[in-house]
């Protein structure tokens, strides 16, 4: 067969091929889809910020007195009361000083006794006229000299008393002690050398920055409350969870809020409190905080996965008595119950496209199967890339 021949049959073909297929999609029918109307209920908007937990209480544990450390009362990593002993102080100099102060005392005793006597027996000759006026003023001065002398001896052996109680180190808190930073054998010195420290752990404080526009929400939230933000925290309630496998959660209160807002960051920074009877929670330990950031309002929800994109817009595909696919932007809130907030754009009475929007087409035509959408979904798909607009409802 010549080559213009075989061009000729095979472009024949080609084009019957494509006006039969042409043929064939206007006789097709529309494209399946599943549609359900809008969840429409009460919520309230949850937001999480990432924050870190830290010690209500934390010491670092020093000696008040200087010396060669002794004994040690404790073992790395216990948990502590308030009192108990921790260090020992070599105490062998603190009890020289102290005997010797009970010496100074017993001394000057003896010379308060000897002028007491002194100017009572000058008192009763002076009255006689034995002895004269100056020689009284000389015994009255030496007896004001031995009770000043008795005063200051009395200051001085209490003064080597509480050196030698502060040779042993009590725990000023009750909670977890690290280890021991100095061994047996070396030199302490006063108010300098840290020996370890003690964090409180329960309770424990749970701090994150939030930002300006929702700090004003939850301040607002607060003041319908009744309650102030910076004082008591509003007793908001918070949510926690931690890194585990499990994403264990655990319950806690807003307490605290800082006096102002950073001007560099636009964050003012919060806090929460939690209960730690168990002691899970341990200071420097990150977590991930969900906080009620609006009081309770009528809202529409929708999967995600009925969520699709515009340009820069967010839509959401509606479908006609007719079959007929039109779309409606809408302005998207945070993700509850396993759906997504629709803050703007829908009423709840549309009926959406929420399975095979990638087969819907605007100003086209679809064959729907309406299902119903229960109130809350647990097995949700993890979230998608629709992404929360700015502004909470209050």
């Amino acid at each position: 067969m010549k080559p213009d021949v075989l061009r000729s049959t095979l472009l024949g073909f080609s084009t019957a091929l494509i006006l039969n297929s042409a043929v064939l999609a206007q006789n097709a029918p529309p494209p399946p889809v599943t549609v359900a109307k809008p969840v429409v209920r009460d919520v309230v908007d949850n937001d999480e910020f990432i924050g870190r937990f830290q010690a209500r209480e934390e010491v670092s544990v020093r000696s008040r007195v200087g010396g060669y450390l002794q004994e040690i009362h404790f073992s790395d990593g216990a948990l502590v009361k308030q009192g108990d002993l921790l260090f020992v102080i070599d105490q062998r100099p603190f009890l020289t000083a102290l005997n010797q102060a009970k010496a100074t005392l017993e001394i000057a005793n003896t010379a308060l006794t000897y002028a007491q006597a002194q100017f009572s027996r000058t008192e009763s000759l002076s009255q006689t006229g034995s002895q004269s006026a100056s020689t009284l003023d000389d015994r009255r001065r030496d007896l004001l000299s031995s009770q000043a002398n008795v005063r200051g001896s009395q200051a001085a052996l209490e003064r080597a008393q509480l050196d030698l109680d502060y040779s042993k180190i009590t725990a000023p808190l009750s909670g977890r002690i690290d280890r021991h930073l100095i061994s047996t054998g070396n030199l302490v010195e006063a108010d300098q050398t840290v020996l370890t420290t003690i964090v409180a752990l329960d309770p424990i404080d749970f701090y994150f920055d939030v930002d300006e526009r929702r700090m004003l929400n939850y301040a607002a939230t607060a003041r319908s409350r009744g309650s102030d933000l910076q004082q008591g925290g509003g007793g908001l309630d918070v949510t926690v969870r931690i890194g585990d496998a499990a994403g264990t959660t655990f319950k806690g209160k807003l307490d605290f809020a800082e006096n102002r807002v950073d001007s560099e960051s636009g964050t003012m920074r919060v806090r929460a409190s939690f209960a730690n009877p168990d002691f899970v929670l341990q200071p420097g330990l990150f977590g991930r905080v969900d906080i009620s950031g609006s009081n309770t309002y009528r809202a529409v929800l929708v999967p995600d996965e009925s969520i699709g994109s515009d340009q820069n817009e967010r839509v959401v595909f509606v479908v006609g008595q007719d079959g007929t696919v039109s779309t409606k932007s809408v302005r998207l809130g945070p993700r509850l119950y396993g759906y997504r907030v629709i803050r703007s754009g829908l009423t709840g009475d549309e009926t959406i496209i929420v399975n095979g929007i990638l087969r819907a087409r605007p100003g086209g035509k679809v064959t729907p199967t309406m299902t119903d959408l229960p109130k809350e979904r647990t097995n949700a798909p993890p979230e998608s890339a629709a992404a929360e607009d700015t502004g909470a409802a209050q």
